[in-house]
């Protein structure tokens, strides 16, 4: 049941074409892993097991961030191949995801390592487009516009195409020998590091008026009975409640205009 289809194999190819492209544009987010191995299991049948590895990923990619000329690790290439390693071993309980989570980390390096050498082979397309530019020749800009971009899709599309090729026995090998000692250690590093993706995330909300809704994400999550869907509506609702009483309240009094929030950042953007 690993194996992959012709046609299943192509749209990766292409799902994985986009994720590259999207890791430069960053307009559409196709780069993230919940979107990434979301489709990957889509178009290759096992959307379930696509999202629980997004989620897995997306968790550990919140604590990557370029800072300056500090380039992070590489989660377009994480994810696309992280997800065809999954599929292709044909082991979709949570070990065989633990184990992909875990594959994703020096994919993602990997990864950095290719971005780094089609940044370099960028330079000369740019140099092009500038000759290009002082001819006044627009067409020619965006063909090296276009070039660059291409050169970005093929650096996830490739590296996805080999893995496809790979054989799925010679996959499902590799995989199988990795004792469970090491598979378990995967798994825990990676919580681990999915921890400071949540830890991100709470220092990012950290204001008054974003905690109360914090304490009712783990009062909701208690409840089995609730499903994705039911609390997605549920926190729509409390959004839409919540900005409605924001507007009356700060149109209220003192003139029209809320009090302070204590959050600088937020009351300079508000007044912006």
């Amino acid at each position: 049941m690993s194996d992959i289809s012709i046609i299943s194999a192509i749209l990766v190819i292409i799902v994985a074409f986009f994720a590259g492209l999207d890791g430069i544009l960053d307009q559409f987010q196709l780069h993230q892993p919940l979107v990434s191995c979301t489709l990957i299991g889509l178009v290759t049948g096992h959307l379930e097991a696509g999202i629980i590895l997004g989620g897995s990923l997306q968790m550990i990619a919140l604590g990557w961030a370029n800072i300056g000329a500090a380039v992070a690790p590489d989660i377009a290439l994480a994810a696309s191949a992280a997800a065809i390693i999954m599929v292709k071993g044909g082991d979709f309980t949570q070990r065989g995801i633990s184990v992909a989570t875990g594959v994703a980390i020096p994919l993602a390096v990997a990864g950095l390592a290719l971005t780094m050498i089609v940044r370099t082979l960028s330079v000369a397309v740019v140099h092009t487009a500038d000759a290009a530019a002082k001819n006044g020749n627009i067409k020619a800009v965006e063909r090296a516009h276009y070039a660059a971009l291409l050169m970005q899709g093929l650096r996830i599309a490739l590296p996805a195409a080999l893995l496809l090729a790979l054989p799925t026995s010679s996959v499902q090998s590799m995989l199988g020998a990795i004792p469970d000692w090491l598979a378990d250690g995967m798994t825990i590093g990676g919580g681990m590091v999915v921890a400071v993706g949540y830890a991100l995330v709470i220092n990012m909300m950290a204001t008054r008026e974003v905690w109360p809704f914090f304490a009712l994400g783990f009062v909701f999550a208690a409840l089995s009975e609730l499903t994705l869907i039911g609390l997605g509506v549920i926190g729509v609702a409390i959004a839409l409640i919540y900005l409605n009483l924001s507007k009356q309240g700060g149109s209220s009094g003192n003139g029209g205009s809320s009090s302070a929030s204590n959050d600088p950042i937020g009351d300079i953007l508000e007044d912006y």
